[in-house]
């Protein structure tokens, strides 16, 4: 017999600002017609997609343990997403990866689940409609277009906003590949490199009336991880 409302934290997590955050400030634009950029023909339109890592997973750096999952410190950041975002950002809809389709090979074979655990409690406190992306794989050496593709041509997601929670290696790289579909070499790129400590930093990629193109990094959860509990929260 659960309660109806969110759950509350048994205590409250520590707030850290966005200067504190661990990617150095980026911003650029695409405008057709400004240093050669063409719009996109099926480009979406009046867009705006919110994009965050999945919280805190097993800080192993030799990958020899893997289970596709967040740790203690990751269902704090979790459970706490909807007060941390609460006045930074108004979407309408939610995504993550699907975690059936994406399955680690090698020395461990799981379900990766971060991502759609990450973002499933700020769909539920929100009230939110929240989605999987099943239609390609995230280990197709295509995915950055295939995801750039999906998210924003087409006209799907045209009017909406979006908060969507991705593999970091791939978050940088899915962007680039928008940015290039605007036909520019000139322009600067994001360096695809994610600091393995950085579970804060959100990227806003907007897409006006036009089709013109902003993307910057000013944005975070504002979630402190240095200061969040080891063990999961105990209710």
């Amino acid at each position: 017999n659960p309660p109806a409302n969110f759950p509350v934290l048994p205590l409250p997590v520590a707030n850290a600002s966005c200067t504190n955050t661990q990617q150095a400030y980026f911003s650029t634009e695409r405008t057709g017609g400004v240093n050669g950029a063409v719009i996109p023909a099926n480009i979406n339109t009046n867009q705006r997609i919110y994009i965050i890592r999945h919280a805190e997973a097993h800080p192993d750096p030799g990958n020899r343990f893997e289970d596709g999952n967040i740790v203690g410190a990751g269902q704090w950041r979790t459970l706490d997403l909807p007060n941390a975002l609460r006045g930074k950002i108004s979407p309408n809809m939610v995504y993550s990866i699907d975690p059936a389709q994406w399955y680690f090979t090698g020395y461990f074979n799981v379900s990766y689940v971060r991502p759609s655990l990450t973002v499933l409690p700020y769909a539920i406190a929100n009230n939110l409609p929240y989605y999987l992306v099943s239609s390609f794989s995230m280990l197709d050496p295509n995915e950055p277009q295939l995801a750039s593709d999906f998210f924003f041509t087409g006209g799907i997601f045209t009017n909406q906003t979006v908060l969507l929670a991705w593999e970091s290696s791939r978050i940088k790289p899915l962007i680039n590949a928008l940015l290039n579909s605007y036909g520019i070499s000139s322009q600067p790129l994001l360096p695809t490199a994610w600091p393995s400590t950085d579970y804060d930093t959100i990227w806003t990629v907007e897409i006006d009336a036009q089709g013109n193109l902003a993307v910057d990094n000013a944005l975070c959860e504002g979630i402190d991880s240095t200061k969040l509990p080891v063990m999961t929260p105990q209710f």
